[in-house]
């Protein structure tokens, strides 16, 4: 079996022999002139043989090395026409996208309508999950989660940082009178296990008592605020639907950062990067947009 040289060294054969020029080859693959000559250097040792003449300027590639070039030529040709195709099918299938569950059921399905009508809604398959995409293995191409980072070995973006305020029925806040935060300690409070009300409490020097019914899920304590069973400490994301149906209604218009926030994540190699941008750039615009 031929062992073939180096790939960079035949693409700068088939450069340098096609622009007569080392210079030339180099600037056509953003490379140095050191490095052109370096790789032909190497060619010639690993062949046995010259490769170029010089003559004034020009560098005349020998008989042998022009056909070799014109193999080399017709190879990439070859290659690319295979990477076209390859690229061409990526953009046909579906643009898969793995969503955290709670934002594939509250915060994205109030703006499905204008991503539908943006190109960057277009032939895309969205999986609610809650795994972690691994990109390679799973036929998820961006994957958006929610937490306080992402593993360094993709690519990443920051969609937006999670507010928190409390809420409660109509019904309950008619029942106190809420114009300070202070207001707050006088309701029966619901609580969610890894979301504690110091995270809003400490922000206004206010104490945490601590008393309350706990909640695991972050949409079943949405849920017993609705039914009026006291105030909840709300993930802006969430509640959006809910109060603009009127089941809650914000208390106070103070609200803090939660320590949490939504990324996407996708492979820098993916062939499907145009789109994944795309879509990208679409879901920040929505984030800086805010409203429904």
């Amino acid at each position: 079996m031929v062992r073939l040289p180096p790939f960079f060294a035949l693409r700068a054969l088939e450069a340098a022999a096609r622009r007569r020029s080392y210079s030339r080859a180099a600037e056509e693959l953003s490379v140095t002139h050191g490095a052109v000559s370096q790789q032909i250097r190497k060619l010639e040792a690993e062949l046995g043989a010259t490769l170029f003449m010089r003559s004034g300027n020009a560098m005349i590639p020998t008989p042998a090395a022009a056909k070799l070039a014109a193999e080399v030529e017709r190879a990439m040709e070859i290659l690319k026409t295979g990477v076209a195709a390859f690229s061409e099918a990526a953009e046909r299938d579906p643009l898969v996208v793995s969503l955290d569950p709670q934002l594939g059921t509250r915060w994205l399905p109030l703006r499905l309508p204008r991503l539908m009508a943006d190109p960057a809604g277009a032939n895309v398959d969205f999986l609610i999950e809650s795994r972690t995409a691994d990109f390679v293995t799973d036929g998820v191409d961006m994957g958006v989660r929610y937490g306080e980072s992402v593993s360094q070995n993709v690519e990443h973006a920051l969609l937006f940082r999670e507010t928190l305020f409390p809420v409660a029925s109509p019904a309950l806040a008619a029942q106190h009178q809420v114009s300070e935060p202070r207001d707050i300690l006088s309701m029966p409070m619901l609580r969610h296990r890894h979301r504690p009300w110091k995270l809003w409490l400490s922000a206004f020097d206010l104490p945490d008592h601590g008393k309350g019914l706990e909640f695991e899920d972050s949409l079943m304590l949405l849920e017993a605020a609705a039914q009026g069973m006291g105030v909840a400490l709300a993930r802006g994301s969430l509640v959006e639907q809910d109060l603009a149906s009127g089941r809650l209604v914000r208390l106070l218009p103070h609200a803090v950062d939660n320590q949490f926030a939504f990324y996407a994540a996708w492979r820098t190699d993916s062939p499907k990067l145009r789109r994944i941008h795309a879509l990208r750039d679409w879901l920040l615009a929505e984030a800086v947009r805010g409203e429904v």
